[in-house]
């Protein structure tokens, strides 16, 4: 096998050396102003701040944030973003950044089209409008004025980053199901009791009940998670109130860090 020169050697050993090269973390003032305007990230403790910083410079290291429709966001607007999208990320580590690299924003809500073939097989085309959206493999797309109008009133339960920051959780398995990747036993507890409760919010949203949870979350069992994760950091007692067990299985899952 032929050899590479010495001084290439050294240079791929270098290159491969940068690669492995953990990210900078953010600047400390900027993260710290960033911090008090986002008050969702009041709830980290200082170890769950450390591991938020980490994560946030992974993302901005792998993810490329590409603002569309004349949207221009700046080095705080980016730091926001990548940190509201790590930190559902703490209790699951780096892991939870595979199988995407982009974050697309929009000024605002964004329309996408849409296709369904009904049960008689005629397909039906129309626009949907969104504040935002997650790939399995794919972009994850959020809508700039919905994340600021979240972080204005952050303790009602809703949070369009968190949201889809869920759904690439749960695809993390490769299937959609409202189930992120577990070990086995916990798996088949979470499984079991999600189902329980999603069933018995259905029968509610179904009968016309007004519920305190966002009745958006009985459109599947993907929503469900993902709409409980809102709550979950935005609102949690909310959660222990209305949905104790899933509230239960997301302190475990999501809580690492967190006071």
């Amino acid at each position: 096998m032929a050899q590479l020169p010495a001084g290439n050697v050294s240079l791929i050993g270098s290159l491969f050396g940068w690669l492995r090269r953990p990210p900078a973390l953010p600047d400390p003032v900027s993260w710290r102003e960033m911090r008090r305007s986002t008050a969702l990230l009041s709830v980290l403790d200082d170890a769950g701040d450390a591991s938020l910083q980490e994560l946030t410079a992974l993302f901005l290291q792998r993810k490329t944030i590409t603002p569309v429709a004349g949207l221009e966001l700046d080095a705080t607007a980016r730091l926001q973003l990548a940190a509201l999208c790590c930190l559902p990320l703490l209790g699951y580590g780096a892991g939870g950044l595979r199988g995407w690299s982009q974050l697309l924003v929009y000024p605002d809500a964004f329309r996408v089209q849409r296709s369904h073939v009904d049960a008689a097989g005629v397909l039906h085309e129309y626009e949907d409008e969104l504040i935002g959206e997650s790939w399995d493999s794919g972009p994850l797309i959020l809508s700039w004025a919905d994340v600021q109008a979240d972080l204005a009133d952050p303790h009602a339960g809703f949070c369009v980053a968190i949201h889809e920051m869920a759904h690439k959780l749960d695809a993390l398995d490769g299937a959609m199901d409202g189930t992120p990747p577990l070990p086995r036993r916990w798996q088949r507890e979470w499984a079991a009791d999600f189902q329980r409760e999603y069933d018995a919010f259905c029968k509610q949203v179904d009968a016309g009940h007004d519920t305190v949870i966002d009745p958006y979350a009985s459109e599947s069992p993907e929503e469900f998670f993902a709409v409980a994760s809102e709550y979950h950091f935005s609102a949690p007692q909310v959660l222990r109130e209305q949905l104790p067990q899933v509230a239960a299985h997301l302190q475990r899952f999501y809580a690492v860090g967190v006071a």
